[in-house]
């Protein structure tokens, strides 16, 4: 990805921007849902907050302008403030890839008025694409994702203490599907691809099929 800085630093800039916005929204939705939900802990930290600043890991920055893949702060939260911990926790972690995908619809919108082509209409094409992806990838079900704690919210409690035992496999499971295989691809990629092309051509009816 910094490499894209001296090839296009225009672009380069560009996203970076729209990067920390997404991210920004994406937190501050797990952060305010937590808030609203009776957890003070977010708020406390500063976290209930639009500043970009306050949402940035400094490592997962890294990673993202080395290998363009990386992680914005995690918002911590106390379940045992919470009314109902397993579905609260749920709902928390829903509300980031919801905002993404709020935010992507935004744009979209914004598209139609505005119509494609053009720097504003470019900056919103990448905003949905950017936001489609972000929304999609949270909700995959492996630990740390927000999608591991989605499915623990909904799984009967019998089932719910074997989901959540599976944590201690999650970052090894994930880097293991976001490794490229056969072709240059992840199984992630693969697994999620078709997903975030059939919500971007619904967004962006203008956009050729394969372009993620």
């Amino acid at each position: 990805m910094l490499d894209t800085l001296f090839r296009d630093p225009v672009f380069f800039i560009v996203f970076i921007i729209l990067l920390l916005v997404s991210v920004a929204v994406h937190e501050f939705a797990h952060a305010f849902t937590a808030d609203r939900l009776g957890d003070p802990t977010a708020r406390a930290l500063g976290r209930v907050s639009l500043n970009p600043l306050v949402h940035i890991d400094p490592i997962g920055l890294l990673f993202i302008l080395f290998w363009g893949f990386g992680w914005g702060k995690p918002v911590p939260y106390d379940p045992f403030n919470l009314r109902n911990p397993a579905r609260d926790s749920a709902v928390i972690a829903f509300a980031g890839p919801l905002s993404s995908f709020l935010l992507a619809l935004t744009a979209s919108f914004l598209l139609t008025l505005l119509g494609q082509g053009g720097l504003v209409g470019n900056v919103l094409t990448f905003m949905v694409l950017l936001n489609v992806t972000l929304g999609i990838f949270n909700l995959f079900p492996v630990y740390p994702l927000d999608g591991f704690q989605v499915v623990a919210g909904i799984l009967p409690e019998d089932q719910r203490d074997e989901w959540l035992s599976l944590r201690r496999y999650g970052i090894l499971i994930l880097l293991i599907l976001l490794l490229p295989i056969a072709g240059g691809r992840s199984p992630l990629l693969t697994i999620i691809g078709p997903v975030i092309r059939f919500i971007t051509g619904l967004l962006l009816p203008g956009m050729p099929d394969g372009s993620l």
